[in-house]
């Protein structure tokens, strides 16, 4: 077998091999002569078909066959002769496939580039110092009494913190507009979840009133149909409601699971959420940093093909995330490259850098990753025993503790500071930033 390869730019082969007709059809003899013990024609008893009448009937079927068969096994062998491992699938032009002629083809495909590590001692980090405040805990219960409040009618005019129970019709040009209406919808003031400036136009408001509201719909609004226009909504209040709140004693505690210790076993339970919660935020903090320094410090051509699967991937998990093809499958490509390209990348210099600095997976991190993960849920062992009897769900768990075993090591090279803040600028860092 004739192996030649060409480079084509930086990424893309062009590898043209050429297969001896006689191993092709070796291969055809071989298998019309298992054939003629097996095939039943007319006038001949089983087993006695003559091999020239077996050839004429099924000759050009089984050439066809083994053809594709050694055109799929001289791949991957002239493949491992080059000592190439492609990016993805080829492209096959064949240039000879003749019976009796040599089998002639080349193939087109890209490769992985080579990755030289950037300087890890270039990168800076910052990792949150953090540490929780009575007061952090305070805001976390007074969170866990909003969810417990109830409601109760008032006499007045409706302000921030209120509730308002409406009738509404929505109009965009005049016209009533699927979704726009509703009844008995109860609106809590302040808390930002219509679109802006609806609520700020019910305050004032009191039970009985009635006002048309004009507002307009963001130009990133989901509904593309309503995207940037221009509504009208035509509203009725028939409640304003006030918040009451639980006082935080034992049967509090109780609602939210605690039976025994009351208020002061509850602020624990709470406070090791936290605890739990904040390892996690800052682990993300410092990977985030990590990731996006990788990125930057590292310019290189990726394999398209991959990218273009990166995509693919990306584009299936739109679509599973909104139950499935409602216009998501219609995205283009352009919408997700970037973080494909990304990604690609990421993972080149992540798989080199476990290469070159040899990481193994830690067996003892990722039994603690699974116990830290199983902590959060009301039955942890069931979910320790999924993961244990899932070879899937292990791998993957395996994968997000390999990747910050990567992140350790670049942090071990990198300017590595401290940054002193608070839990809630930690946390909630949208929400300082508007303060």
């Amino acid at each position: 077998m004739q192996v030649s390869v060409e480079s084509v730019g930086n990424l893309q082969r062009k590898m043209t091999v050429q297969v001896p007709a006689e191993r092709i059809q070796t291969e055809v003899d071989k298998r019309l002569r298992s054939l003629v013990k097996r095939v039943r024609i007319d006038g001949f008893r089983p087993g006695k078909v003559p091999f020239k009448v077996v050839e004429k009937r099924y000759g050009e079927g089984v050439y066809q066959e083994v053809l594709g068969d050694v055109l799929q096994s001289s791949y991957q062998e002239a493949l491992i002769k080059e000592k190439i491992v492609p990016a993805g699938a080829p492209e096959i032009d064949t240039k000879s496939v003749e019976s009796g002629q040599p089998l002639e083809y080349v193939a087109t495909f890209e490769v992985f580039p080579e990755v030289k590590l950037g300087k890890m001692g270039d990168i800076k980090v910052k990792k949150p110092k953090v540490s929780i405040a009575a007061e952090d805990v305070d805001k976390v219960i007074e969170s866990l009494r909003k969810q417990r409040r109830e409601w109760a009618d008032v006499e007045r005019k409706a302000a921030d913190g209120d509730q308002i129970v409406v009738d509404f019709v929505g109009r965009v040009d005049g016209e009533v507009f699927e979704g726009g209406s509703a009844e008995d919808a109860a609106i809590e003031l302040g808390a930002g979840r219509m679109i802006p400036g609806f609520e700020e136009q019910l305050k004032g408001l009191a039970a009985g009133a009635e006002k048309t509201i004009k507002v307009d719909f963001p130009e990133e609004y989901p509904a593309k149909h309503l995207a940037g226009k221009a509504a009208e909504f035509d509203i009725t209040v028939k409640k304003v409601q006030e918040p009451s709140l639980p006082e935080v004693n034992a049967a509090f505690a109780k609602a939210f699971g605690v039976e025994k210790g009351g208020v002061k076993k509850l602020r624990e339970e709470v406070k090791a959420n936290m605890e739990r919660e904040l390892g996690q935020t800052i682990k993300t903090r410092v990977k985030d940093q990590v990731m996006d320094a990788l990125y930057d410090t590292h310019s290189l051509d990726v394999p398209q093909s991959v990218v273009k699967e990166e995509i693919n991937r990306l584009r299936e998990q739109v679509e599973a995330r909104f139950g499935g093809g409602q216009g998501s499958a219609q995205l283009p490509g352009e919408h997700f490259e970037k973080e494909a390209q990304r990604r690609v990348v990421l993972g080149l210099v992540i798989r080199e850098i476990i290469r070159s600095a040899k990481i193994k997976p830690d067996t003892k991190r990722i039994d603690a990753e699974l116990q830290a993960m199983a902590a959060g849920y009301e039955h942890p062992e069931q979910v320790i025993a999924y993961y244990r009897g899932n070879q899937e769900a292990m791998s993957g768990l395996e994968s997000v503790v390999l990747e910050q075993q990567v992140v350790d090591w670049v942090v071990d090279q990198c300017k590595l500071t401290e940054e002193t803040m608070s839990f809630e600028a930690l946390m909630n860092p949208s929400e300082q930033e508007q303060a």
